[in-house]
């Protein structure tokens, strides 16, 4: 692992409750094979448990390969339409675009942990999502998208929040 980097999956054990979680490349793991899937798997000397190096990934317990979900979600981060993305169900899709959100703000958080604004700007975007559904239906409103950013370093923003302005 590179220095200030972030590790990979499989070079750590996942396991919390073991001594040696999230020590990387501290010698504690060996190859343990492959699962029926072919995904390579670790085995964790210290707590002796197995794991597919996987675990804690967007690919983890996925049948669908890894080329197959990134093109699709690149596809989606090319504003190609959803429709035009699904080579299986779009339901499918959307799950894979879930994980990846949840995954990116897990990964955020970590990286924003220890980040100091030194003055900080809040800028609101909004967009009009108006009801294309059944005649008379409420409409959903203005959706906000607040940022709240260090102004000086013009820096990822560090906060930000989607929904509804209250007044």
């Amino acid at each position: 692992m590179r220095e200030n980097g972030l590790a990979r999956a499989g070079m750590f054990c996942p396991n919390p409750d073991c001594p040696d979680y999230g020590k990387v490349n501290y010698g504690n793991l060996i190859n343990y094979g492959r699962n029926r899937a072919g995904t390579p798997r670790r085995y964790c000397k210290t707590c002796k448990k197995a794991f597919a190096i996987t675990k804690g990934t967007l690919f983890y317990r996925r049948r669908t390969p890894r080329k197959d979900i990134l093109e699709s979600l690149a596809m989606l981060a090319d504003r190609m339409s959803l429709s035009g993305v699904a080579r299986v169900k779009e339901e499918t899709v959307l799950d894979w675009l879930r994980a990846a959100a949840d995954h990116a703000e897990e990964v955020e958080e970590v990286l924003l942990r220890d980040y100091r604004l030194t003055r900080a700007q809040i800028d609101a975007l909004w967009t009009y999502v108006g009801h294309k559904g059944e005649k008379g239906a409420p409409r959903r409103g203005r959706p906000w998208y607040l940022l709240a950013g260090d102004r000086d370093r013009h820096r990822y923003p560090p906060a930000r929040r989607m929904g509804h302005r209250e007044r």
